[in-house]
């Protein structure tokens, strides 16, 4: 799959066009300083009294109401919470102009239909392939982060430069710029974030502490190896794959590895990982987040309780202190 880089791009579909990003949190944060670093006419829309405004104006942002910061923008890049995007985009319809583009860094709103966009607007993606902190600390040293592009509507003949142009803006064409589509980026991320990195790998180190320490290893020791050689590999397969990773550790990791990972994510895991991904492509999960979003998010507060109490935290922070 080609990737498109940043001498591959005008960034021209931009110049002098207005970009409206409405949020501020982990995405928009880092997309809207990116942008104003590259010198795009930028505004940030902001609901009332949001908790944000204050650091976005501390940033040096012009900061406007949801409203009033997609009147007359040319570029309108939603990126709040997934599970409230399509109340968001009801609320600005009115104000968007004819013509506009609308952005997204996750196809989720579109591909689940949560969203159905004016005839007249062209719909793109550009997804970062990482958290904010790091498209904006990449941005800052001169680099950038991979990201996907994909078309939805393309009413003026211009969606796709504009969002290669955007990409650029934001750093992510100094990586690379891989195409895709909404319903593949969606389905792949949120199978990702439920069965593997950010699912499964944080259970998996709470799980193997656990073991360890009740068979009477030092907590610290438990925490050391389980959870804070995790970077380690992460660097090593980010850097040499993972046939060059394994490679790289000693015979005795390499064999421990050979023998003892496909006993853990056997035939039964695999069965639950398909399980995880029939659940995002039917549709199940995003029902669920917009559930969770209506009920004011008890499952992810009871969640975030429980990670605070677990007795591999209190290793982590023994260690810090």
């Amino acid at each position: 799959m080609d990737l498109i880089r940043e001498h591959d791009i005008d960034p021209s579909p931009l110049a002098g066009k207005r970009v409206a990003v409405l949020g501020f949190g982990n995405q928009g944060r880092a997309q809207s300083l990116n942008l104003n670093d590259s010198g795009i006419d930028l505004v940030v829309g902001l609901r009332d009294n949001s908790p944000s405004e204050n650091a976005a104006r501390g940033s040096g942002l012009e900061v406007a109401s949801l409203e009033d910061a997609v009147t007359g923008a040319d570029v309108v890049m939603m990126l709040a919470p997934d599970e409230i995007l399509g109340s968001l985009y009801r609320k600005i319809e009115p104000h968007l102009r004819e013509g506009a583009a609308l952005g997204f860094s996750h196809g989720l709103a579109i591909h689940f239909k949560q969203i159905q966009p004016r005839p007249d607007l062209d719909v793109y993606l550009v997804a970062p392939k990482g958290p904010g902190t790091a498209l904006r600390s990449l941005y800052s040293e001169g680099k950038g982060m991979l990201a996907l592009w994909a078309i939805d509507q393309d009413a003026t003949g211009n969606a796709k430069d504009i969002a290669l142009a955007y990409g650029r803006a934001i750093g992510c064409a100094r990586a690379g710029l891989m195409q895709s589509s909404f319903g593949e980026e969606c389905e792949a991320d949120l199978f990702n974030e439920g069965a593997v990195v950010w699912g499964a790998v944080p259970e998996i180190l709470v799980a193997g502490f656990d073991i360890l320490v009740e068979a009477g290893v030092a907590s610290e020791i438990a925490y050391m190896e389980c959870v804070g050689e995790l970077k380690l590999i992460a660097e090593l397969i980010e850097t040499r794959g993972i046939a060059g990773m394994r490679e790289a550790i000693s015979n005795t990791a390499e064999l421990g590895a050979v023998l003892g990972g496909p006993r853990v994510v056997d035939d039964h895991v695999r069965k639950r990982m398909r399980e995880v991904l029939d659940e995002v492509r039917s549709g199940r999960f995003a029902k669920a987040l917009r559930d969770e979003a209506a009920r004011d998010y008890p499952l992810l507060r009871s969640a975030r309780m429980r990670a605070r109490a677990l007795a591999v935290e209190q290793a982590r922070l023994s260690l810090e202190s």
